[in-house]
């Protein structure tokens, strides 16, 4: 049970709660212990002095002539029994055939299960009772008779007022201190609490002294050991994030650069048109030039901005079931004019789209995305002449038993060599000597979203041994 309820959940009041709550719960507990020794502490002296009374009254019993109990209280004794000014006390004595001898004639008789014949060890007992209206603490102890087949019996009764007294003046010891200390231990658990937790609150203030830009490790022997691990998952979250600005600032630094080359030409194709002396012709060859350049950085900036959405995971984006197969064919259908253009063989190998084994899980925007980017990037780099047509094929693979699925895109283009395999995976690389327009960052895009969607990517000779090898790009995603 929580004593103070907050809106926003407080570490400090969670553990004051914590230490609180238990000690105000057993706070009145500790009271009814109290009470409870205090009753019996209380009882305890009364009680010997009621046995002493019972045991001196049975020294008064006498026998006389013909066996028959007789018995003589004298003054003092009488007077001492009376002498109580906050108890009445009260005393009975019968003899052997249940004659009063002497006391109150009405007080109550012992419990039934007490019999004479088995209590007559002359070891008097002690019960609560009620007479005349009050509550009492009685004594009693059978006595023997010589000569009577019946022993005496002599009850002392007293009632429990200086008991209540006495245990009440115990609980007031015990309680008033407790009512000091209750509220000195509240303010020590809180100080202490205070002087605890001043370690997060440094934290805290050496968290906030920092410059915006300082994504250096926090100081993990600074804290206590309890916080040891939460400083260092700090760090490990500043050392991610220092190692996605950096990459940030080469992405943009290498998309600047990228877009500066087509903007220039853009500018000088422009200027060279709006020279006096040119005419219809060179008018003409410079538009086409500044068409081209347009298109190639409306091509940079269409990549840059995919790259961007596939960096980002795809928060947007909703994840659904997706069938592989169906959107390959239509990724191959938007690709056969562009592949026509270039006389090149384009088709696709592989079942039929709706089977369940061909199904993942993903975003079926950043999957087109990924295979519309393997698609071109065989169709750029594979060339075609009549000697030697060029032919690329998307081929799909599954296993019906582990569930496995893979995608292929061949092509009987230069291949990659082995040196570049690793390379050709970073943003805005491009191989050498391929004379192909490009950005480099097509098969940045595909490992990305590969990434994201638990599928790896790799590349191989589409034809080891030929000249030339053609490339092998395999994507295998996990069941």
């Amino acid at each position: 049970m929580k004593l103070f309820q907050r809106t926003q959940r407080s570490l400090f009041g969670e553990i004051l709660d914590w230490m609180l709550t238990p000690l105000l719960l057993l706070w009145p507990i500790s009271l009814a212990l109290t009470w409870l020794v205090a009753q019996n502490l209380a009882n305890k002296p009364f009680d010997r002095a009621l046995v002493y009374n019972v045991q001196a009254l049975a020294q008064f019993i006498q026998v006389a002539p013909g066996g028959r109990a007789r018995f003589s209280l004298p003054q003092p004794a009488s007077e001492l029994l009376r002498a109580d000014d906050a108890d009445i006390v009260y005393y009975q004595v019968l003899g052997a055939r249940g004659e009063l001898l002497s006391g109150e004639r009405d007080l109550p008789a012992p419990p039934s299960e007490f019999e004479p014949e088995t209590d007559m060890n002359e070891v008097p007992a002690l019960r609560d009772a009620e007479f005349r209206g009050l509550p009492m603490r009685m004594a009693w102890v059978w006595v023997p008779i010589e000569g009577a087949r019946a022993p005496a019996l002599v009850q002392v009764a007293e009632t429990r007022e200086k008991r209540s007294v006495l245990a009440a003046e115990i609980i007031k010891g015990v309680m008033l201190p407790q009512f000091a200390i209750l509220p000195l231990a509240v303010l020590l658990v809180w100080l202490a609490l205070v002087r605890g937790i001043k370690p997060l609150s440094e934290l805290e203030a050496r968290i906030r002294a920092r410059r915006p830009d300082d994504l250096s490790p926090l100081d993990e022997h600074a804290v206590p050991q309890e916080v040891g691990p939460l400083v260092s998952s700090v760090n490990g979250l500043l050392t991610r994030l220092k190692d996605s600005i950096a990459t940030q600032k080469r992405f943009l630094a290498d998309a600047a650069h990228q877009l500066k080359t087509p903007l220039a030409g853009l500018r000088m194709q422009a200027d060279l048109a709006q020279r006096q002396d040119a005419d219809a012709e060179d008018l003409k060859q410079s538009l086409q030039l500044i068409g081209l350049a347009s298109m190639r950085a409306t091509h940079t900036v269409n990549q840059l901005l995919a790259m961007a959405r596939a960096e980002s995971g795809g928060a947007a984006l909703a994840h659904q079931p997706c069938d592989i197969v169906q959107l390959i064919l239509e990724v191959v259908r938007e690709a056969v004019p562009r592949a026509m253009d270039h006389q090149i063989d384009l088709g696709y190998e592989g079942p039929e789209p709706g089977s369940p084994e061909l199904s993942r899980h993903g975003n079926p925007t950043l999957l087109k995305e990924m295979i519309r980017n393997l698609v071109d990037n065989a169709v750029n780099y594979t060339s075609s002449t009549p000697e030697r047509p060029g032919v690329v094929t998307v081929r799909v693979r599954s296993d019906p038993f582990s569930h496995a699925l893979a995608v292929q895109v061949e092509d009987n283009g230069p291949g990659v060599p082995a040196a570049e395999r690793g390379r050709i995976f970073e943003p805005f690389y491009r191989a050498l000597g391929t004379n192909v327009d490009g950005t480099g960052l097509g098969l940045p895009i595909v490992q990305e979203i590969a990434r994201q969607h638990g599928a790896e990517v790799t590349v191989d000779d589409a034809h080891p041994g030929q000249q030339p090898p053609g490339a092998l790009f395999t994507l295998r995603f996990a069941r």
